[in-house]
Order: structure tokens, then C-alpha cells, then sequence
């Protein structure tokens, strides 16, 4: 039987981790792309993302100042059961860990009616999703905001083909870059 404690403790180890490590098969294809880069400008912009990712596990302080949104998926395979308040404990478990690793807690209670920061980065967005595999996994994300602020959804016509999809984006690159965190993708 999963438990809220079960889910609870991953958080409260989860957090901080999620928060000033990379995961190394990103801090390997940052490497990769650096020493790939002949622009000279993208080659420092790459040498800063990388030494940033190595202070921040080093020195154990968040890689980016916007921590973000916890979102949390629980993927239970057929052999396990549920208690029914798998979830109880999340917020609170995100609350000790936002407050307790000093993260910035960013997370307002109403986006449009009310702009009252929650003061613990509460709630979390949390689903359960069903397995065929055995066993089950929690995968936990904590998702900045600042990539979002460059986003673009964009229908183009069947006929604007490649080339249509190449200049949109490009488009979309000059209009929105220094609105958002690098690398821009």
C-alpha cells in the first residue's frame, strides 16, 4: 500500500534536488552543444549555463531563481494499492520543502482574481496515472514560469509547409528571446 508518508518523504528529498541539480544528461548535451557552437556569443551564453549549473550543485543553491510550480504525477502499476489520502500530505510536504531549502515561492493564489502570493508555493498540481508496469514511480517537476512568457501557439495553413514553420519560429525567437530564460528552444 502507497501512502501519503511515502510521497511525502520523496518531496521533502526531491525539492531541493530538483532545485540545484541538473540532470546530467542536460548538463552533457549543454556541454555537447558548447563545444559544437562556432558562434562566439552562443559559446559564452553556453559556458554561463554550464558554470551556473555547476555552482548551484556545488554549492547547493537553486540553478535559477524561479523555482516554480510543483507538479507531481503518480504512476501506479496493477500490484499496488491506493490509500484514498495518497495526496494529503503534498502541500505540506511542498510547504517544509519550498520553506525549508529557502526556495523563492513564487505561486499566487488566483492568477487573475487574486494576485496574493500563497507565501509556500502551495498548491501543487498532482495526478495519478495507471500502469501496466509493476511497482510505482513519482515523477515530480518543478516548473519555472520565465520559459512560459515566450511560449506562441501558432496554426498554420497545410500549404506554408517547412518554410512556413521555419520562419514562424524564427519569428517568434526575434520577437520573444529577451523575454525569456536561456537557452531559448
Amino acid at each position: 500500500v502507497l501512502s501519503s508518508n511515502t510521497i511525502s518523504d520523496a518531496l521533502l528529498v526531491s525539492i531541493p534536488r530538483l532545485a540545484s541539480i541538473l540532470p546530467p544528461d542536460i548538463l552533457e548535451a549543454l556541454i555537447a552543444a558548447r563545444d559544437r557552437e562556432t558562434h562566439e556569443r552562443a559559446k559564452i551564453v553556453l559556458d554561463q549555463l554550464v558554470l551556473n549549473a555547476q555552482i548551484a550543485n556545488e554549492d547547493h543553491v537553486p540553478i535559477c531563481q524561479d523555482t516554480g510550480t510543483v507538479w507531481l504525477c503518480l504512476e501506479v502499476g496493477p500490484d499496488i494499492a491506493l490509500n484514498a489520502n495518497v495526496f494529503s500530505k503534498v502541500d505540506q510536504s511542498v510547504a517544509a520543502g519550498f520553506i525549508n531549502s529557502k526556495l523563492r515561492k513564487s505561486v499566487v493564489r488566483d492568477a487573475l482574481f487574486d494576485r496574493t502570493n500563497t507565501g509556500d508555493n502551495t498548491p501543487a498540481f498532482t495526478e495519478v496515472r495507471v500502469s501496466q508496469r509493476p511497482g510505482a514511480r513519482v515523477h515530480l517537476m518543478c516548473k519555472g514560469g520565465g520559459s512560459d512568457n515566450a511560449s506562441r501557439v501558432v496554426m498554420l495553413a497545410p500549404g506554408q509547409g517547412r518554410q512556413g514553420v521555419i520562419d514562424t519560429v524564427l519569428d517568434c525567437v526575434r520577437q520573444k528571446a529577451a523575454n525569456a530564460c536561456p537557452p531559448l528552444v
